[in-house]
């Protein structure tokens, strides 16, 4: 059994042992494709729209590395910043986009075994208004998110 500890949460192989909320939460697929083709479509930040059925455009200057930034743009026309907070080449990252009195954080990362990968997209609020925030935003992103993996299974096994 596998340990992690995460955004201030204990893990066990990928599964919390708390419940999800809408102030945190997260979608875990497995496939067989490789890690490298994984690796390629999370950091493609030109193509996020493509899997990701939220977003209406995303960008990027330069390398995906830390503090590197980007804009995304939601299906509305609302455009958020982000930042590349944390990476661990071909492995995982964390972007922040900033809110007012609080952050929203999502993370990227996949465990290996026996062959197959499984990859997880996590999503988190934190700061004074993580509350309304979940609230607002939460629910709406969580039933996007199963959808969204499965958006990348699907490229990664096309």
């Amino acid at each position: 059994m596998k340990i992690y500890l995460l955004a201030g949460s204990l893990l066990l192989s990928s599964a919390l042992l708390a419940q999800p909320s809408n102030q945190h939460f997260w979608h875990t697929k497995t496939t067989t494709a490789a890690p490298e083709a994984l690796w390629a479509i999370w950091t493609d930040v030109a193509c996020w729209s493509t899997w990701d059925t939220g977003l209406k455009d995303a960008t990027m200057e330069g390398p995906f590395e830390l503090n590197a930034t980007g804009i995304i743009t939601s299906l509305e026309g609302q455009r958020s910043k982000f930042t590349v907070v944390e990476i661990e080449e071909g492995q995982s990252y964390t972007i922040r986009t900033k809110l007012p009195l609080g952050s929203l954080y999502v993370r990227r990362h996949y465990t290996m075994e026996e062959g197959a990968i499984t990859y997880t997209h996590e999503v988190w609020f934190k700061g004074l208004t993580k509350g309304i925030f979940a609230n607002s935003f939460g629910p709406k992103f969580r039933s996007m998110l199963p959808g969204v993996m499965q958006n990348i299974k699907d490229q990664l096994e096309s």
